[in-house]
């Protein structure tokens, strides 16, 4: 299952949960929030969101116990 990461250029947290990603190896899609304005509008102060097919798996901070669950993994 393939998850979404909604991030910024500049978000130490973003990269946070993207290295978290991937020392998990869990595959996922990077999307600039401020290369599209109805994107910026929604997730502008939120950045990161991590969401997947079922909806929003985590946002703010990197929480692998919330990655695991929603993947089943671990």
């Amino acid at each position: 299952m393939k998850l979404t990461l909604y991030d910024r250029a500049g978000c130490h947290l973003c990269e946070d949960m993207a290295a978290g990603l991937d020392a998990l190896g869990v595959e996922f899609d990077r999307v600039d929030i401020d290369r599209d304005p109805a994107l910026k509008a929604r997730y502008d102060w939120e950045v990161p969101v991590l969401t997947g097919p079922a909806g929003e798996v985590c946002r703010h901070f990197w929480n692998p116990a919330a990655v695991r669950e929603y993947l089943k993994i671990g």
